[in-house]
């Protein structure tokens, strides 16, 4: 499961719009750059506005819409509506906020969906995960077998009527780690819109959420960075409006254990960090979406995760990966299609 540290950050471009003899209302929006840190890691607001004030009202509202969402899925605070639905009582139903049934709601049919690759119940295996990388050991199959008892979305139970959910066994703990900051980069770019603010980006680390084009432009200019490059260097450029963009791997984040290394994304068929080395860059409809998904694309492996993407006609990916006969760069139908094999 990919955690709130993102391991990839997709580096964004837009230049300024050229000057002309005759200024629509669209060329006479100005630039502004915004960055706070949430859930984390750094949320970053790029958007044109008629004036200073206008900008910073709709930066602050966005912040502040992320900074509500992170309060209430962190898994790092008990006092967050998500731990105190994981600390209520097995077997009773608890009321929730909508946000809250809306993405957990989201991320059970992404499981389905993914076959299990995705699953948010594996906050036990998270927490053991996350003291192995300390320690340097790993969890024993007893304690894996033991944790397991209390992982599966079939132990979730959903009320949409009277918006409850029931956790059905004891010991549970949700982590919404993998899909939260799309969520959040989302609503920041509704929040927005809805201030009357469409030509904007919202930068949620390795989660993007992009708006309207700049203006004069055909979209933003994405940079999606190298697997294992240097700083700065990138793999791919894209072009996008109106989408979702994310990228998983685990270039910053993975230990050696015994010799062998481990990523900080976590299988749910094994409880421990993956051991292939695999970076995945998923476009689509909204950053909840795409961050939702690129985690288990990773633990999918290349073949798999190409198969499912190109099987979806919302989708495009590209996949990079290395072994020991170097390094492979493969890309979805829809990716060729829409930006070229190279």
């Amino acid at each position: 499961m990919k955690n709130i540290f993102a391991a990839l950050l997709l580096l964004v471009f837009c230049a300024f719009a050229a000057g002309c003899k005759t200024t629509s209302p669209a060329e006479s929006l100005r630039r502004f750059e915004y960055s706070e840190p949430h859930m984390g890691t750094r949320f970053s607001i790029t958007l044109y506005a008629p004036d200073q004030t206008a900008a910073d009202a709709g930066a602050q509202a966005a912040f502040a819409r992320v900074a509500a969402l992170d309060h209430m899925m962190t898994d790092y605070d008990p006092k967050s509506e998500l731990m105190q639905l994981c600390l209520h009582p097995a077997g009773q139903p608890r009321h929730v906020s909508p946000e809250l049934f809306e993405l957990i709601a989201e991320s059970i049919r992404v499981t389905r969906e993914t076959g299990g690759a995705f699953d948010i119940t594996v906050g036990p295996f998270v927490r053991a995960w996350r003291a192995a990388r300390k320690s340097g050991v790993l969890p024993t199959p007893d304690q894996i077998a033991g944790m397991r008892k209390s992982i599966g979305i079939d132990k979730l139970r959903l009320d949409a009527h009277e918006r409850t959910i029931t956790l059905l066994a004891p010991d549970m703990r949700l982590d919404l780690g993998g899909i939260a900051k799309g969520y959040a980069a989302d609503a920041a770019l509704n929040v927005l819109r809805k201030l009357g603010i469409h030509r904007a980006l919202v930068a949620a680390s390795g989660d993007i959420a992009i708006g309207d084009a700049p203006p004069g432009k055909a979209g933003w200019t994405v940079g999606i960075e190298a697997l294992d490059g240097l700083p700065n260097e990138l793999a791919r450029k894209v072009t996008l409006r109106n989408a979702g963009v994310s990228t998983s791997g685990d270039t910053s984040q993975h230990v050696e254990i015994n010799g062998v290394r481990y990523s900080h994304i976590i299988d749910p068929a094994t409880g421990l960090g993956l051991t292939n080395h695999i970076q995945v860059t998923i476009i689509g409809p909204n950053a909840t979406t795409t961050d939702g998904l690129d985690t288990p694309l990773d633990i999918m492996g290349v073949k798999r995760a190409i198969e499912f993407v190109d099987a979806r006609p919302k989708l495009a990916a590209l996949v990079v990966s290395t072994d020991a006969s170097g390094k492979h760069v493969i890309a979805s139908r829809r990716f060729q299609e829409r930006f070229g094999s190279k």
